[in-house]
């Protein structure tokens, strides 16, 4: 058993060592995704909206409060998510950055007081830490809008006010989902592209074949790989981190350690995709176009580049079984919610599903040569 796992540490170090001395690879692995990272972290950072997306709980019964909701979806400024009935429902979506805010209708809002010939009442907005301006900016609309209701019964004092609320709660912004999807890209490129590009060059030059010859077995060159792609990845994601953090001001709220346990689950889980393909392929020919076609699939519906909940709901569905997709929703929760490992088991239980899965089709498709 010793001398398998000496084994298994030799060719952990000759691919790690192979990995840093070529100039491609390191271009691929490390210089490439910070291209993107780079671009796309600019442009989450650069967009600004010009409407809000808001939820309107209503808990008045008054003809009032109907006719101003009405009124708030009739209105270009607002885009209202009919689908929020609950507070705590709108509190979950500005947590995850889907709302800029909440606006909240008492059930006294648009009554009638004893002795008041108006209806009156007091709205309030919610809004997250993270959407402290939108929320600023919506209270202000508001309050510009009831001054001129106001107006229209007594000119003073003024019956109808809003009120802001922040929220002791951070939310993501867009650069959180971008982070989290370009960690993902990485991880892909690290875990599929390598082996399928590494694989068939091997075979191609017969070192496969001549490693056929010797004592040396499947799992332990399996093993091997697994050790040298994890460390080159927390190589590779641990620079993104250092940039996204110094250029970004990315906010990591989860636990470091549990960070770099679930990427080297990541990689491990992505890997398995490479290993099949560069395992099965005998040259690039077979590889590449087979890479692809299993790649892009999952760059554009795990969530890569842009959140899975634009998609339509049956596609939300169907994605959420991709092995990319509990890998980025995982790190996202992680690393800009704070969750901890134990509160991602969905996740987690898709990723250990897709590793058994995906190493017994690469165990049996493998090839020497």
């Amino acid at each position: 058993m010793k001398k398998s796992l000496y084994t298994v540490a030799i060719f952990s170090k000759l691919n790690t060592r192979r990995f840093f001395r070529d100039r491609l690879a390191l271009f691929f692995g490390i210089l490439f995704p910070l291209i993107f990272l780079f671009v796309f972290g600019s442009l989450s950072k650069g967009s600004n909206g010009t409407s809000f997306h808001v939820a309107i709980i209503n808990q008045s019964k008054s003809s009032f409060a109907s006719q101003y909701v009405q009124q708030i979806n009739q209105n270009k400024v607002f885009k209202v998510d009919k689908t929020v009935t609950t507070l705590a429902a709108a509190k979950d979506k500005m947590n995850k950055n889907q709302l800029d805010g909440t606006i909240e209708l008492p059930p006294s809002f648009g009554a009638v007081q004893p002795g008041q010939p108006y209806p009156s009442g007091q709205a309030k907005v919610i809004y997250t830490q993270n959407n402290q301006s939108a929320g600023q900016t919506l209270t202000s609309i508001l309050d510009t809008s009831f001054k001129s209701v106001n107006a229209k019964f007594v000119k003073a004092p003024a019956p109808f006010s809003v009120t802001g609320q922040q929220l002791n709660e951070k939310s993501l912004n867009s650069f959180d989902y971008t982070f989290a999807g370009l960690l993902g890209f990485s991880i892909v490129g690290l875990g599929i592209f390598g082996p399928i590009n590494v694989f068939p060059e091997l075979k191609k030059q017969g070192i496969l074949r001549r490693l056929h010859t010797t004592p040396l077995k499947v799992w332990q060159y399996f093993t091997s790989t697994m050790i040298s792609q994890a460390i080159i990845g927390l190589v590779s994601l641990s620079i993104m981190f250092i940039v996204a953090l110094t250029v970004f001001n990315l906010k990591v709220v989860g636990n470091y350690l549990e960070i770099g346990i679930f990427l080297v689950l990541s990689i491990i889980t992505i890997l398995g995709i490479g290993l099949a393909i560069g395992g099965w392929a005998k040259n690039e020919r077979q590889a590449a176009p087979l890479g692809n076609i299993v790649v892009f699939p999952m760059l554009f519906l795990s969530g890569t580049f842009f959140p899975r909940f634009l998609m339509p709901d049956w596609l939300q569905t169907v994605s959420s079984y991709l092995p990319l997709t509990p890998v980025i929703d995982g790190v996202r929760m992680i690393v800009t919610e704070g969750k901890h490992l134990t509160q991602i088991g969905p996740q987690l239980g898709m990723m250990a599903i897709w590793i058994v899965v995906i190493y017994i089709i690469a165990f049996r498709v493998f090839r020497w040569e």
